[in-house]
């Protein structure tokens, strides 16, 4: 018997079957949509409860680029940057004579910052504005004479108050930066003959600064909220302007609002610069900087499109 052989469908035309594509099943979280469905009901019960409280929302837009809530807005403004910029260099100083091997100068720095740290910034303001209590008059010579009622102004008061209060506590961050860098980089740079003073400004406080700016970024914000201490010695910053609108316009609690949202702004505003500050002192650290927020905006839009390309 004779029998025929297919040629085009035999066994050795059969290509060999290969491993089976692996699908991903990708896990199911649903705890996230749990708490996420949790937490949209609890804040639209408290959307809703605020929308149905005795408060005139409309008193808000009405009064919020009032001339005198924009002058606090620009007070509060003026007040962060020059307490701040008091407590920066006060801080660096203090820091340096903290680390110092003269005794005098180390108990000096460490008394301060025990005393400054130690003590309510509110109790501080309130007993700056009533020094006129212990001197009367301030006296420097030829130079300035005057009763401390009208040179301690409610500005200078605020000024003084914020301002070296906020020295003690850069004094510490500022440290922790110095303690940070390698004693090797001092080591090197004084054996190549430069003075200690240039040692720190050439060398120390730039490497110092990856670990100093972070906190002092939320020093940053922390002070623009604490501004609004300084009402108590009748410095017309954002909070005491708004409770003045309050008074007059019958709408206390609103004004409040207000204040808050201004607040909400400002501090929004100094979060991103403290983001793309932090960025730039990181250059030297990460060999890959993490993408800003509009970078991954742009992934996750261009990724989405070319799936939908995909699909279609």
């Amino acid at each position: 018997m004779t029998v025929d052989i297919d040629k085009t469908t035999g066994p050795a035309d059969t290509p060999p079957a290969g491993p089976e594509a692996i699908k991903a099943i990708p896990v199911r979280h649903y705890g996230r949509y749990v708490s996420a469905v949790v937490a949209i009901a609890l804040l639209g019960a408290v959307v809703y409860a605020f929308s149905q409280g005795q408060i005139n929302w409309n008193a808000i837009p009405d009064y919020f680029f009032d001339d005198r809530v924009l002058s606090g807005v620009g007070k509060t403004l003026l007040l962060t940057a020059l307490s701040m910029a008091i407590g920066i260099v006060g801080g660096i100083l203090l820091a340096v004579m903290r680390l110092s091997k003269n005794p005098v100068t180390s108990a000096i720095a460490w008394f301060y910052i025990w005393f400054f740290r130690g003590t309510p910034v509110l109790v501080q303001l309130i007993v700056w504005f009533n020094l006129g209590l212990v001197f009367e008059y301030i006296n420097l010579g030829p130079v300035y004479r005057d009763e401390w009622s009208d040179f301690m102004t409610p500005f200078l008061t605020a000024l003084l108050g914020l301002g070296l209060n906020e020295a003690a506590y850069m004094a510490e961050i500022c440290r922790a930066g110095l303690l940070a860098v390698d004693e090797g980089q001092t080591e090197a740079a004084h054996a190549l003959g430069m003075s200690h003073a240039k040692t720190l400004r050439r060398i120390v406080i730039p490497q110092a600064m990856r670990v100093i700016v972070p906190p002092t970024g939320n020093e940053v914000i922390n002070m623009l909220k604490t501004t609004s201490l300084v009402s108590v010695v009748q410095y017309s910053e954002l909070l005491r302007v708004a409770q003045d609108i309050g008074q007059t316009s019958g709408a206390p609690a609103e004004m409040l609002f207000l204040a808050a949202a201004w607040y909400l702004l400002l501090t929004s505003v100094f979060s991103v610069g403290q983001y793309y500050l932090e960025r730039y002192y990181a250059r030297g650290s990460s060999r890959q900087l993490p993408p800003t927020p509009w970078q991954k905006i742009k992934k996750n839009v261009l990724s989405l499109s070319s799936r939908k390309g995909v699909t279609a």
